[in-house]
């Protein structure tokens, strides 16, 4: 109780309540999961408009995700500058900027300027990631974090459902006839044209985000929502006195960024790799392209576990514990089984992750206090994870591609998704079990 007093005390009176606060964040988390899961489609999409190889699509990720490396400890810095809400709206308006650079990349079919936008997209995210879940985590007590972030969740994977979809329906629509008759086409000027044709769907869809995304910058400014002060000791909600002189003498922060590092990895993996891990086992893409939203209706049925079930049933440590122990079994049983029974564990994979993240930010986060920002700037750095994981799992069994030259003759697809997972999730194990409390400071 004194907990969730204290954090009240923290916020400037007549501003908004902890519920508007809530669902403000609710609409934050709906717009970056809608924007990253569009990744899934994104892939197969210019596979084909931009004649890519499987390890040159899955730049897409990479492009992405390499945004939070390179930005997550500015983010922090900017974060200390702005405030968390107009760090908030500035990231919306760089997401915004993004949507907009595909409008000549389409235009032009040029791979590089989709990166580029991708990029861009993802610098956005990482401001808005390093504001938002910090925020949800101490605007109320740390024992709950992981059901607010499951609440959160639930927007995020909601939005994570509806884009594949969306985008699916508009920018793959036909794809296999399509695919057939740019194969067939014999005459450059013809091929040209059905590429040209097909690249052209993605700038609608964009040009509407993009709008939408600045217009919710608009909004997020003019809004009530209250700041947080974290620049006491502690966390924020009444934690511990502390005589830290650097982040980095929280060796629990360090585990835990390397802990998002791999846990983003393993959820890109089962989230954007499982429509090419279908065709690898010769399905169609007009049946792939829906197989990330069902990781992601996976994911949140998690969520909905979470919320009913933490901190009142299971801890944050222990729901942690549990997803990674059947990150393990599903991966396992996916390698061992064929055709849609694998692909169904990989979307299983889904139920696994989805408490990992509301369990392994809070935890990682206690007791930061006036490191808070900078703690989040690093952990956002690990969401680089999601960029990197795929390009082993492609270099395992490709040649080409970034990491290519961990190729291996003797390595399958299928083994290729079986190593890189099964370590990630052991790791996460261990961060569950023991890694959260190696040098956290002891409640005063």
């Amino acid at each position: 109780m004194s907990m969730a007093s204290n954090t009240a005390a923290a916020l400037p009176e007549k501003k908004a309540s902890y519920v508007q606060s809530i669902t403000i964040i609710g609409v934050l988390f709906f717009v970056f999961g809608f924007v990253t899961w569009l990744n899934g489609t994104l892939i197969p999409f210019l596979k084909i408009a931009c004649e890519l190889s499987i390890a040159e699509a899955l730049l897409v990720t990479f492009a992405f995700y390499l945004a939070y490396l390179c930005l997550g400890l500015p983010s922090s810095f900017i974060l200390k500058k702005t405030g968390f809400k107009n760090g908030m709206a500035l990231g919306l308006l760089v997401m915004a900027a993004g949507s907009l650079i595909f409008v000549p990349a389409a235009n032009t079919r040029s791979f590089g300027m989709f990166l580029t936008g991708l990029f861009v997209q993802g610098a956005g995210l990482t401001l808005l990631q390093a504001a938002s879940n910090p925020y949800i985590s101490i605007v109320g007590p740390i024992e709950s974090a992981a059901k607010r972030i499951s609440i959160m969740g639930i927007c995020n994977k909601v939005a994570g459902i509806i884009a594949p979809l969306v985008l699916s329906t508009i920018v793959l629509k036909n794809a296999t006839a399509l695919e057939e008759q740019i194969a067939a086409a014999t005459d450059t000027a013809q091929k040209s044209l059905l590429l040209d044709s097909l690249a052209s769907r993605v700038i609608g869809p964009y040009i509407v985000m993009a709008v939408v995304v600045a217009l919710l910058a608009f909004m997020i400014k003019r809004s009530s929502l209250p700041e947080i002060d974290t620049s006491g000791n502690g966390t924020g909600t009444g934690g511990t006195s502390s005589d830290k002189t650097s982040v980095f003498q929280y060796p629990y922060l360090m585990l835990g960024v390397l802990c998002i590092f791999l846990y983003v990895g393993v959820e890109v993996m089962a989230g954007d790799v499982i429509g090419t891990y279908g065709n690898q086992l010769g399905m169609s893409l007009d049946k792939t392209k829906y197989f990330t939203a069902f990781t992601l209706a996976a994911m949140l049925v998690g969520y909905i576990i979470g919320i009913i079930t933490i901190p009142k049933i299971i801890s944050q440590d222990m729901s942690l514990r549990i997803s990674a122990i059947l990150g393990l079994v599903f991966t396992t049983c996916a390698y061992f089984t064929n055709g849609y029974t694998a692909v169904t564990f990989i979307a299983l994979l889904g139920l696994a992750n989805a408490l990992m993240w509301p369990a392994i930010w809070p935890l990682a986060i206690d007791k930061l206090g006036k490191y808070t920002q900078l703690g989040s700037g690093l952990l956002v750095m690990g969401i680089v994870g999601g960029g990197v994981l795929p390009q082993v799992y492609s270099g395992l069994f490709n040649k080409e591609g970034l990491l290519g030259f961990l190729h291996s003759d003797s390595i399958n697809f299928r083994q290729s998704f079986l190593y890189c997972m099964l370590p990630c999730y052991a790791y996460i194990l261990y961060f569950a079990v023991a890694g959260h409390k190696v040098g956290k400071p002891k409640a005063a």
